[in-house]
């Protein structure tokens, strides 16, 4: 590793500067994957290897939080960094649909367990009062990869080689490893308690606080998995966009994540509570997504203006719900942490699931208008949250 840079970034800079990396790693594959994968089997079974890979990710999780106590952190990370290049090498690589799938799924649970583990670097780094903030700016070094993304993929995919996405995100992942390695080999643990995960369940259940906050993350994952799914198909199939249009869209669509969540952080450590920014945010998406629902002209600037405002509504609940979580939890309490960070898959099994039996009866559109009236459940939510202020 270069020694400005060993000597240059604070510990939390380092994790911020690693998240960069990360997502963009994540980022640029995520919206070719479902096409990549139908060119390997029948379209009707691109679903399961993600519900595979969801189920997967459910059980590693339950399991990590032993890992981590056996291992630790870094040493985690590191192995599991490793792991995640290879396999993306691999997917490049090979001509094998069977090896192409398996590692495909692999990679889904890595991408999952190494954002756990910066999880719990973050808050081993943060203090309770400047969470928010720390959170927000968290998510800011993240959401720049997820705002690029799109545009740099379709560059990089250039007439369906799609090898060439998985072998870029391959080596942007590269200069994580190198500085993370470099920088935060001496991480200290905090003490892991570990729990039983039925008693985890329990813990939350019985905390109002926790059970709610694990709802509207449960409705934020829901929301964040059909829109990837069905927004591109119905602007693409339905709208009749093309995809040199579509990037665009999307990259307008992810602005609000970078603009927004680090002041939106910041004002919830500060000014206003973590509640009526989530009941704000609820609002914002219930509206926007159901208005998807009224409009079927082909116009560019129409369609980047309501999937903008889906996505201010997506911010304000996203960081206002890590920072509300992480307030109410310590670095400590790896369970608790690998427990919400199942909420994620669960929502990945659980929405495809949700969205095949309504599409049988209503039409794709109505699908965005049901999502939208669904958001709405946050709000009840967000008020039964006692404020951290």
């Amino acid at each position: 590793m270069p020694s400005f840079l060993r000597r240059g970034l604070s510990p939390l800079l380092t994790i911020y500067v690693v998240a960069f990396f990360y997502t963009l790693h994540v980022a640029l594959p995520v919206y070719v994957n479902s096409t990549f994968l139908a060119t390997l089997m029948s379209e009707k079974y691109v679903g399961l290897v993600y519900g595979i890979a969801s189920v997967l990710t459910i059980f590693a999780l339950i399991l990590i939080p032993k890992l981590l106590k056996l291992v630790g952190d870094y040493f985690a990370t590191l192995f599991f960094i490793v792991f995640e290049i290879a396999a993306l090498i691999g997917i490049a690589s090979s001509d094998s649909p069977l090896l192409i799938t398996g590692l495909f799924i692999i990679s889904s649970v890595l991408v999952t367990l190494i954002s756990f583990d910066f999880d719990l670097m973050v808050e081993g780094f943060s203090k309770n009062a400047s969470t928010g903030s720390i959170r927000g700016m968290y998510l800011t070094f993240a959401n720049v990869a997820w705002v690029i993304a799109p545009a740099l993929s379709a560059v990089i995919i250039s007439g369906d080689q799609y090898w060439r996405v998985y072998l870029a995100s391959a080596a942007f992942f590269i200069p994580a490893l190198l500085i993370f390695s470099g920088k935060l080999e001496h991480f200290k643990d905090p003490l892991y308690r570990t729990i039983h995960f039925r008693k985890a369940c329990l813990a939350v259940w019985n905390n109002r606080d926790l059970r709610a906050i694990f709802g509207v993350s449960f409705l934020l994952q829901f929301f964040f998995t059909l829109m990837v799914i069905y927004t591109p198909i119905y602007l693409h199939d339905r709208i009749g966009f093309g995809w040199s249009e579509l990037g665009p869209i999307f990259s307008i669509m992810l602005a609000p994540f970078l603009l927004l969540e680090a002041p939106l952080g910041r004002l919830a450590d500060k000014v206003l509570g973590e509640k009526e920014l989530l009941i704000t945010g609820f609002t914002i998406m219930a509206f926007a997504t159901g208005a998807m629902y009224f409009f079927t002209a082909k116009i560019f600037i129409l369609w980047a203006g309501i999937l903008f405002m889906t996505r201010v509504g997506a911010a304000m609940v996203e960081v206002m719900t890590e920072t509300y979580f992480f307030k109410k939890i310590t670095a400590g309490d790896a369970t608790i942490v690998s427990l919400n960070r199942t909420v994620r898959p669960f929502a990945g099994v659980m929405s495809p699931l949700v969205a095949t039996i309504l599409l049988t009866f209503i039409s794709l559109p109505t699908l965005f208008l049901v999502l939208g009236a669904l958001m709405l459940v946050g709000i009840p939510l967000a008020i039964a949250l006692k404020d951290t202020k």
